[in-house]
């Protein structure tokens, strides 16, 4: 029997906490349908007989409070909502206790933004993390030490687990059965649920807004730039000059500030630009290509293609409903 303790913290939200429990539960039928035993003992632990939610006029009962809880398999931290900085101030008891369960051999999973969480433990310094998308630039500059994963939708190392953002919770809910399990059982919930299973990647769904929260005035000025004119060809020496800065100075600044080389912000720009053309308009590939000032039609796709996990036209055909009218 396996015993996972879903943590009810501070500030959560009930709509991931309830169907995770589900999704366990689900399982656990599945298994005494075809005559086997059980395999989740799933227990809602929190740091008060009463959680107050965010998402609402909710209160949870958890079934234990976290000091009632001598070992445990798994903890799962699901997603809060609010400030980041308040909610692990008010999460500090469970912090600890996520600590000390681990060093007595739990395994942790996060879920969306429950990755803030996690990483106030310290378990992920200098290891893989996965947040939603939205939220990257904040989690980057509150946990600079921990190797944040863009567009990754489950990230495994050593017994710590994360998601990426909203649905894709679900994914790393049926990773953990299908580890636990068999592949079997996370094929029939993700069919049960209608899930997509082996998701890999969020970064399709990602939406680039650029990194503006720093002080240096003069990689503002080149990042409006680039946004301003995302037709033209420029080069890094371009910019640099623009801004009057040399090469070096201007790229390791930009770095700092943005958390992208010169070159990554010119092409994730472009290719924020490409996906809304995509999206809204009747034009080919090749004049969105033209428009966002790329004229080599591999390149223009490979580059998409890397950002955003689809080709052009998977984009296109997953994302444009355009109405083209009777022809």
């Amino acid at each position: 029997m396996k015993k996972v303790a879903i943590l009810i913290p501070e500030h959560s939200t009930i709509h991931v906490v309830a169907i995770t429990r589900f999704m366990f539960e689900t399982v656990n039928q599945f298994l005494i349908g075809s005559g086997r035993e059980k395999l989740f003992e799933v227990k809602l632990v929190g740091q008060q007989r009463q959680m107050q939610l965010i998402d609402g006029p909710f209160m949870v009962s958890p079934d234990l409070l976290i000091h009632e809880v001598s070992d445990t398999d798994l903890i799962i931290i699901p997603p809060t909502a609010g400030d980041f900085r308040a909610t692990i101030s008010a999460n500090q008891n469970s912090i600890q206790w996520i600590i000390a369960q681990h060093q007595k051999g739990a395994e942790v999973a996060s879920l969306c933004v429950g990755a803030f969480l996690l990483a106030a433990t310290g378990l992920v310094n200098g290891k893989k993390c996965s947040t939603h998308w939205g939220f990257n630039d904040d989690f980057r500059a509150m946990f600079p030490e921990v190797i944040l994963q863009d567009g990754k939708i489950v990230t495994d190392e050593d017994g710590i687990y994360s998601s990426g953002g909203a649905n894709s919770c679900w994914n790393l809910v049926l990773y953990l059965i299908e580890k636990y399990a068999d592949r079997e059982m996370a094929i029939l919930t993700s069919k049960f649920f209608a899930i997509d299973i082996d998701r890999t990647s969020q970064s399709s769904f990602a939406m680039f807004k650029g990194q503006k929260e720093h002080q240096d005035e003069a990689i503002k000025k080149a990042q409006e730039y680039i946004e301003n004119n995302v037709e033209e060809k420029f080069t890094v020496e371009d910019l640099a000059e623009r801004v009057a800065l040399g090469r070096r100075s201007f790229e390791r600044r930009f770095k700092l500030a943005t958390n992208n080389s010169v070159l990554e912000y010119i092409q994730r720009v472009k290719i924020e630009a490409a996906k809304r053309s995509i999206e809204s308009s009747r034009k080919n590939i090749n004049e969105v290509m033209f428009d966002v000032g790329y004229t080599d039609t591999k390149a223009f796709r490979s580059t998409f293609k890397k950002i955003t996990g689809l080709s052009p036209i998977e984009y296109k055909n997953k994302y444009n409903k355009v109405d083209y009218g009777i022809m």
